[in-house]
């Protein structure tokens, strides 16, 4: 499944939250709320999540490879890099 689109959207708060991602695959999927966080060991991605009535968070979309897990990381995280992200930052409750 190829990623046709990445559209970064950065947290203006200060904190571990650093954007909102929306993935679009072949131009006909599309996944939003994928979130850009700093970790203790650099940049990593969260997929969007849903709190379960245990109080518990659920992913609601996520690969299911561990390969391709890791393409979609390298890929957002380099547009993030390259400073692809768009005009107007959100804030962390605007989701």
């Amino acid at each position: 499944m190829q990623i046709t689109e990445i559209r970064i959207r950065k947290v203006a708060a200060e904190g571990k939250l650093k954007a909102y991602v929306t993935v679009t695959f072949e131009n006909c999927f599309v996944v939003h709320n994928v979130k850009i966080i700093e970790g203790k060991t650099g940049l990593f991605i969260a997929m969007p999540s849903r709190k379960t009535s245990n109080g518990d968070y659920k992913d609601v979309a996520h690969p299911i490879s561990p390969e391709f897990r890791t393409k979609l990381q390298d890929t957002i995280l380099a547009e993030y890099a390259a400073g692809h992200i768009e005009e107007g930052s959100t804030s962390a409750d605007d989701d």
